[in-house]
């Protein structure tokens, strides 16, 4: 009887909010309701899909140069479903969260619920801190890889600027994802970032299979375990891009839909991932153990041309991703989150561009840095701390009567739920941390002792 109540109580806040949303859209002319305005589950899909890929589709091949092709299959298909796992858990945690605040009356019509915020009301202020710090560091770096993807992409198109110089100029343009005020006003552009990433994907497929395989190609992978557990973490970062899915979800007029959206997201990217990863490693082999970017190993053409111009706009979109739960707390820490002038808080925002900027010329090494933040951040911000927390959220008998999602009983109800968590944490911390940190890290200082910091041209070849 009280778990009904609670699913009415659920209900009605959700349908409330719904028809809140509907009446708001009424106000808007039907333009900018189609193009700026979105809170549907086709919203929520195209802003997992096209956040999920972004830059790392021109990584992928360097990958599996580094783990062969079996392994390299399997690690995306095992990562996808767990990074799937985590997402629907995280969507657990926030209906409980949300549930128990508009309980108690609270309205969230001009505050965007965050991660950490989530911790905080169900586990207390330490797992807050927790969440804050891994969820924020892994936003800012992914900021700046996409930064750092920008300099890299264009240098292939125009290479009269130094790629350091590049990224002096794609920072200025990314500011300006300070002007969008939050998920709801994505729906173009996860529209077109999904278009981009798709177009992408099936060039570097088609362009590989035309060009076939070198001369003497080499399928030598794996050699090493620090490029083994190098490119397997790569990957466990391909599929932890959910470090935005509560604000995904807070855009959405019935959050309690999401549930398998980030899974069905996972599965079209797959359909992108695989087959371009596949065919530029059987076209070059392990030519990519220093050609991290896949662009570069493929000949100059209009459809290459079209790859790159693509990519850089779709990293645009995906810089204001990362970017934009950033602006969300550095708004609540200087008290101006609930303000509605778009201008002022643009202006509070732009502090936030700028040490993204400076890290992404201090560290300009794409392809390695990917690996890095994997193991170091998303292995706890999206893998780790929501397994965790949801098995402490609902230890004690009574949450699990009250909880207002259920798991389902085809993966064993609650013993199943626990079991996966387990498996989820432990695999993450041995491998994905511990093995993966391990690799990543001394790839990413052998980096730094080959080029050096602030180095003017990554990779670049020799101008002759």
């Amino acid at each position: 009887m009280a778990s009904e109540k609670v699913e009415t109580i659920v209900a009605g806040n959700y349908m409330e909010m719904e028809r809140e949303g509907e009446q708001q859209d009424k106000s808007q002319s039907k333009i900018s309701k189609f193009f700026w305005h979105g809170g549907s589950v086709y919203d929520a899909w195209f802003s997992c899909a096209s956040n999920q890929v972004a830059q790392v589709l021109l990584t992928l091949p360097y990958s599996f140069s580094q783990l062969g092709m079996v392994s390299g299959i399997l690690f995306q298909l095992f990562y996808g479903i767990m990074g799937s796992w985590t997402a629907y858990l995280i969507s657990v945690l926030y209906v409980e969260y949300r549930t128990r605040k508009e309980r108690e009356k609270v309205d969230f019509r001009n505050h965007v619920i965050q991660w950490f915020e989530v911790l905080d009301g169900l586990l207390g202020k330490h797992w807050r801190n927790i969440g804050l710090f891994f969820n924020c560091t892994f936003l800012l770096f992914g900021s700046v890889i996409q930064l750092i993807a920008c300099a890299s992409n264009i240098y292939y198109i125009n290479d009269k600027l130094d790629k350091r110089t590049w990224t002096y100029i794609f920072g200025a343009c990314c500011a300006t994802t300070v002007f969008i005020p939050s998920f709801h006003n994505y729906r173009i552009w996860s529209f077109l970032g999904l278009i981009m990433t798709s177009f992408t994907a099936w060039y570097l497929t088609i362009a590989a299979l035309v060009h076939g395989q070198v001369e003497d190609v080499q399928h030598s992978g794996p050699t090493k375990m620090v490029l083994y557990f190098t490119g397997a973490t790569n990957i466990l970062y391909t599929f932890g891009g959910h470090a935005v899915t509560v604000e995904i979800m807070h855009a959405m007029w019935k959050p309690q839909k999401f549930k398998l959206i980030y899974l069905l997201a996972t599965g079209y990217v797959l359909t992108l991932t695989l087959p371009s990863a596949s065919a530029m490693y059987w076209a070059f082999g392990d030519m990519l153990l220093t050609h991290s970017n896949a662009f570069s190993l493929l000949p100059r053409t209009g459809f290459r041309d079209i790859a790159v111009i693509l990519m850089l706009i779709h990293q645009f979109i995906t810089f204001g991703f990362a970017c934009t739960p950033l602006y969300f707390v550095w708004e609540k820490v200087i008290g101006m989150h609930e303000t509605k002038s778009i201008f002022k808080r643009a202006l509070t925002r732009l502090p936030v561009v700028i040490p993204i900027w400076f890290l992404a010329i201090i560290f300009p090494f794409f392809g390695p840095i990917n690996s890095t933040v994997g193991s170091l951040l998303v292995s706890f911000t999206v893998y780790i701390i929501p397994a965790a927390a949801h098995m402490i959220t609902f230890a004690s008998a009574s949450a699990r009567e009250n909880a207002v999602e259920r798991p389902p009983s085809i993966l064993g109800g609650w013993v199943g739920h626990y079991a996966i968590n387990c498996f989820v944490v432990v695999w993450v911390f041995v491998v994905g941390f511990g093995f993966g940190g391990w690799a990543s890290m001394t790839n990413f200082i052998h980096q730094i002792d080959t080029f050096g910091l602030f180095t003017k041209c990554y990779q670049c070849p020799p101008k002759h």
